[in-house]
């Protein structure tokens, strides 16, 4: 009776799971993230098109477009809005610039209640340092190695 017993409480705890579990649509969800991601592109297209217009060289182009993508970012994070596009648009929100914006000014508006050293100073990077540090030395790593590889050759 015993086993019986923990086979029926095993049968209901996986339909328990099985109704708290979310179900995802795959195909939605990359569709979003496309939709999501191309808009952003596309923004950033607009906007170095529009700085090619002024007569700015390409490099100039390419820190406009960086610098304006950033700085929206932060501002839609900032109000709340790039939250709400990341949780519809999922991956598409994690478009390198403004998907790094965003995870540097989140936490320091999360957490600016505690203070300027405290809070902003001790936070901001939480998620975004771990790439930055690894970012770092995965390339002063390489750079040994192909410094290393002239030396041999």
């Amino acid at each position: 009776m015993d086993k019986i017993q923990k086979l029926k409480q095993q049968k209901e705890y996986e339909e328990y799971v099985s109704q708290k579990t979310p179900r995802h649509n795959l195909a939605a969800n990359m569709f979003r993230a496309f939709l999501l991601g191309g808009l952003i592109c596309l923004i950033g297209q607009a906007i170095r098109h529009y700085c090619e217009m002024q007569g700015l060289a390409t490099d100039d182009c390419s820190a406009w477009t960086s610098v304006i993508l950033v700085l929206l970012s932060v501002l839609l994070t900032g109000v709340g809005i790039y939250p709400k596009l990341a949780k519809w648009g999922g991956a598409g929100a994690l478009v390198p610039i403004t998907g790094f914006a965003n995870s540097v000014a989140a936490p320091a508006i999360e957490y600016k209640k505690e203070g300027q050293v405290f809070g902003i100073g001790c936070k901001i990077f939480t998620i975004a340092g771990p790439v930055i540090l690894y970012g770092i030395f995965t390339s002063w790593g390489l750079g040994l190695l192909y410094w290393i590889w002239t030396l041999i050759r």
